[in-house]
């Protein structure tokens, strides 16, 4: 080895060095924790600007910067005891339904795509603090709102033109529904009710100045308005009744607070009965009776699909692969278009991981929330108050979309999922290593 080549390794090495320590740097942080919210919540559009090799290359650039990041901050992060062991199970199981599919190369990429996610919600966990978590979030939401909106308005109102490569119908004219950055106007109604729980938040934790959060809520509103989703109102509905939840039990004494929580569970388990027992009124009165209609017959086809492999699955692929691939190419609507997803999480998830899958999920998202709930409801932090809202908006979500299990859903839950498990997880309390 000549003194050429050592010197030139010597110097790759320092810059590297050099990279990492700036990766770690608060500023850059923060821009890489907005980036990726960006990124995540704007997939729909940034997959129809550039493509899927295009989406591929800059969701690898941010899970490269994001490792560099957390190896740089590797010194000061808390490990022990954080990373949820459900979740772990959650994702090792996909993992393994790779080697029993029977479309090993799409299960292959659905599971790196999986991964990446995972690994961008643990930067965000681990790599920031709650408080830079919501304010990169708001950062991001203000963004994504702004050119959402910017972009039905220049649809409807100024060229009357519709952008098919967006989904953007130009409705903004009638009052909607918009489809935004989404995609879709279930998906842009996701984002406009986590963005508005984001931008109370901030409020709440004076992360903002108030006009700036006046401004940023205002422009969630009038999203959330214009999306003219279903789901959305169901989902809001239930943001509404959590508030008020949370409300009562962070002003309740210590020694109450049980039975206040009590109380809370009873009048849910009633509403959701209630709901369950008029549903096809309620469903008729928003305007979902159709849809529902129809999610009823995809989920009856995979029903008798899983119930060919009801433990295992057919195998994880996340993000419903758009090559001929069975059974995915079996699943269509009446007017015979393919279902790009199995429009409720659960039943996803059934149909990918089998009935084994699916529990592992259920038990990490009911984790999850728990201790999202327990710290929302006795930890001084109003911050805390996010991660259990974003759960609620997740858990209501995935009854009638698969967001849960791939894209920005994942990549949220994740997050939320480890700072809950950093202040509730029972391994914080065994002994550390000395070794």
């Amino acid at each position: 080895m000549t003194d050429r080549t050592v010197s030139r390794r010597a110097l790759a090495r320092r810059y590297l060095s050099a990279w990492i320590g700036f990766s770690a740097g608060g500023r850059f942080s923060q821009a890489l924790a907005t980036a990726v919210l960006l990124f995540a919540f704007g997939q729909p559009a940034v997959h129809a600007m550039v493509g899927t090799a295009g989406s591929w290359a800059a969701l690898a650039t941010l899970v490269v910067l994001a490792g560099l990041s957390l190896l740089g901050q590797r010194y000061r992060i808390e490990w022990h005891g954080v990373l949820p062991l459900s979740l772990l199970a959650f994702v090792g199981f996909c993992a393994l339904s790779v080697l029993w599919s029977q479309y090993s190369w799409v299960a292959l990429r659905g599971f790196a795509s999986t991964v990446c996610f995972v690994g961008l919600g643990l930067y965000l966990a681990l790599g920031r603090d709650l408080v830079q978590v919501i304010r990169a979030a708001g950062d991001a939401f203000r963004i994504l709102l702004v050119v959402a909106l910017g972009l039905e308005v220049l649809s409807g109102l100024v060229l009357d033109v519709p952008f098919p490569a967006f989904g953007i119908r130009g409705d903004i004219a009638y009052g909607g529904p918009i489809q935004g950055v989404g995609g879709t106007r279930n998906f842009m109604g996701f984002v406009a009710a986590v963005a508005l729980v984001t931008f109370v938040v901030e409020f709440l934790t004076r992360s903002v100045t108030t006009w700036r959060a006046v401004a940023s809520t205002a422009l969630a509103v009038i999203a959330l308005m214009l999306v003219q989703s279903p789901i959305t109102g169901i989902a809001m509905i239930a943001l509404a009744v959590t508030a008020l939840a949370l409300w009562s039990l962070r002003h309740a004494r210590p020694a109450t607070r049980p039975v206040v929580n009590a109380v809370l569970g009873a009048v849910v388990l009633g509403m959701a009965t209630l709901g369950l027992a008029l549903r096809h009124r309620v469903l008729a009165e928003i305007g979902a009776a159709g849809g529902t209609a129809t999610r009823l017959g995809l989920w009856e086809q995979i029903r008798v699909l899983g119930a060919q492999f009801p433990m295992q699955g057919w195998g994880w692929v996340g993000t419903w692969p758009s090559e001929a691939v069975f059974p995915f190419t079996t699943l269509v609507d009446p007017a015979g278009a393919r279902f790009t997803s199995g429009l409720n999480a659960f039943v996803d998830a059934y149909l990918q991981i089998g009935l084994a899958g699916t529990l592992l999920l259920a038990v990490a998202a009911g984790l999850a929330f728990a201790r999202a709930w327990v710290t929302a409801t006795t930890f001084p932090g109003v911050a805390y108050v996010w991660p259990a809202a974003v759960l609620v908006l997740l858990g209501v979500t995935s009854t009638a979309e698969s967001y849960l299990l791939h894209g920005a859903g994942l990549m949220l839950f994740t997050t939320v999922i480890v700072v809950a498990a950093r202040r509730r997880s029972w391994r914080r309390h065994l002994p550390r290593d000395q070794g």
